[in-house]
């Protein structure tokens, strides 16, 4: 089974970037969709973006679109989150997750493996 492993969380100011990465072990990362959620303080975990095998689909949260992207780079088994323009309310645990269903989905139980997370904090 593949193993996520998230990266690159941290401190920035509103209005800053971040990019979060997770890389999985394994042949079969080309083969899967893959997803972002993240949990904030006291929240339930929700979806952030998705991209499916390929990169073909992708799929933002109302709330990140415009500012948040995701992509992937299956030589190097990583997808990436990069983060624009954040604000305090984006501060949360960010878990990457693997899914293989043909199309990346927004609810976690579509999803069959999780990352540990990497905490993401935006100062205002």
């Amino acid at each position: 089974q593949v193993q996520l492993v998230e990266s690159g969380g941290g401190l920035v100011q509103a209005g800053g970037s971040l990019r979060v990465s997770c890389a999985a072990n394994g042949p079969t990362f080309s083969r899967l969709a893959m997803g972002w959620f993240r949990q904030g303080p006291e929240k339930e975990r929700e979806f952030v973006a998705a991209i499916s095998r390929g990169g073909i689909i992708i799929d933002y949260a109302d709330s990140v679109e415009g500012r948040f992207t995701i992509s992937r780079d299956d030589a190097e088994n990583t997808v990436y989150l990069q983060m624009n323009s954040l604000k305090p309310e984006d501060t949360a645990v960010y878990y990457c997750a693997a899914s293989s269903a043909t199309l990346p989905g927004r609810r976690r139980y579509e999803y069959d493996v999780w990352g540990q997370g990497t905490q993401v904090t935006v100062s205002s």
